[in-house]
């Protein structure tokens, strides 16, 4: 389905792009019976409904015009804010994330975990510094990021 995925974000970028809006992610998943269009948009400061109402309008009308069809299959289009709890994706997410709370999944565990929460510290090309709570202390772990399958921001309680 990564076909879908390329058309819809090449389909979507210019609409962002006008409004000055950043595409975060553009997902096409199947969850029970159904097929889900997601696209994730932010802005500076947040983005709102009518934001939203308006990329997946501009959005659906692109979609419906092409022939053949993309997605021929039905699917409900989702346009929404990451959220909370956004992926970091491309460099500049990572380097946005300096200095907060972060959220990581990894291929290899360390220290017998695959799933790691902690500060981002420093980044470079090759791995992050988090900082991990652990019981009364806190220790600084360097994380490869080839290791990494997932990261994305965490709300610590």
């Amino acid at each position: 389905m990564s076909s879908v995925v390329e058309t819809v974000t090449d389909l979507v970028l210019p609409i962002v792009d006008e409004q000055h809006f950043e595409l975060v992610e553009v997902e096409f998943v199947k969850e029970g019976k159904n097929w889900f269009l997601r696209v994730y948009i932010d802005k500076e400061g947040g983005i709102d409904i009518e934001e939203c109402v308006f990329v997946s309008e501009q959005l659906s009308e692109k979609l419906d015009t092409l022939d053949p069809d993309p997605i021929p299959q039905a699917y409900y289009l989702e346009v929404s804010s990451p959220g909370a709890e956004r992926p970091l994706k491309k460099e500049a997410d990572y380097q946005k994330a300096v200095g907060n709370f972060i959220h990581v999944n990894l291929y290899q565990a360390i220290d017998g975990n695959k799933q790691i929460e902690g500060t981002l510290v420093s980044l470079d090309e090759g791995q992050l510094i988090l900082s991990v709570p652990i019981k009364t202390r806190k220790k600084e772990l360097t994380i490869d990021r080839k290791n990494i399958a997932k990261a994305r921001l965490a709300i610590q309680f």
